[in-house]
């Protein structure tokens, strides 16, 4: 209602409920409303007139001020791009060992290579190289092929992939349970006499070294640190890997280990910034 106004003296609608008790009235909504209304109209009329507002058949107006959000994006993108232009020339030029040498660079590129590695390389080897289930970790000190900042580049741009026989045909069960405790002892620092024998007759130590440790040229792995690239590194998980091989085309439930080459997929600036971004994470020897 009105202020100061009584509602039987206020002309109603003639709707009314509660025998009367209750009516709709005609009053007139409040001054400060009505210039908000018409102020907010008013700022409409501008905003369609000033920016893109109304979709058509084909197109869509654009307004006096021809703004629209892809031409911001692209001047913010400019700008950053123009900051960034000298540093990519830089590295254009360098070599991967070269940019993880100056500090100034090797900065920038943990920077960028953040983010590229994020849209390639997180799906597989999770975020910041934590790894997941079947792809290695990629922030530890443990390299199948070797750390060195030369060896991780030729890792992706070529891409790896592993191999290791299925011994379930060949092995009993006996021996498969011998020597799966043979391999997790070596982590834990016990000895299995009759799965060292096994490992030794099977020549296992042609591919992961005479002291287990793996040989890198092989992209063997190390057995006696305790880290599996197949989690959680059960005794089942192990024993399922030696019954069944990696990427064995002879056992259909063999493990598969692939790195895929990106050598197609980016540029070979992008491959130098992966390649500085990884031996950062995890240290690269």
């Amino acid at each position: 209602m009105s202020d100061n106004k009584n509602a039987n003296q206020t002309p109603d609608t003639g709707h009314s409920w509660d025998d009367g008790a209750l009516r709709e009235l005609l009053n007139e909504p409040p001054g400060w409303w009505k210039l908000g209304m018409w102020v907010s109209l008013a700022w409409v009329l501008v905003y369609f007139i000033l920016y893109p507002s109304i979709p058509l058949a084909t197109d869509f107006t654009k307004g006096v001020m021809g703004w629209t959000a892809i031409k911001e994006y692209k001047a913010d993108l400019k700008e950053v791009e123009e900051l960034r232009a000298p540093y990519e020339a830089k590295i254009k030029k360098m070599s991967a060992s070269a940019i993880l040498a100056d500090s100034e660079l090797s900065s920038y590129v943990e920077k960028s290579g953040k983010v590229l590695f994020g849209d390639r390389c997180a799906a597989c080897h999770g975020s910041g190289g934590a790894g997941n289930p079947g792809f290695p970790v990629l922030a530890d000190d443990d390299w199948l092929y070797g750390g060195d900042i030369n060896t991780i580049e030729a890792s992706i741009t070529d891409g790896r992939e592993g191999g290791m026989p299925a011994f379930g045909g060949s092995l009993s069960a006996q021996q498969l349970d011998d020597v799966t405790q043979f391999v997790i002892g070596l982590a834990q620092g016990t000895k299995h006499a009759a799965g060292a024998a096994v490992f030794e007759e099977q020549g296992c130590s042609g591919c992961h070294g005479e002291d287990a440790k793996g040989v890198t040229f092989m992209g063997s792995a190390n057995l006696t640190d305790g880290i599996y690239r197949f989690t959680p590194g059960t005794a089942e998980s192990v024993k399922y890997t030696i019954a069944h091989g990696v990427n064995d085309g002879s056992d259909p439930e063999t493990r598969n280990a692939v790195m895929p080459s990106f050598a197609d997929k980016l540029t070979e600036t992008e491959i130098k910034k992966l390649a500085v971004y990884v031996y950062k994470l995890g240290g690269g020897q």
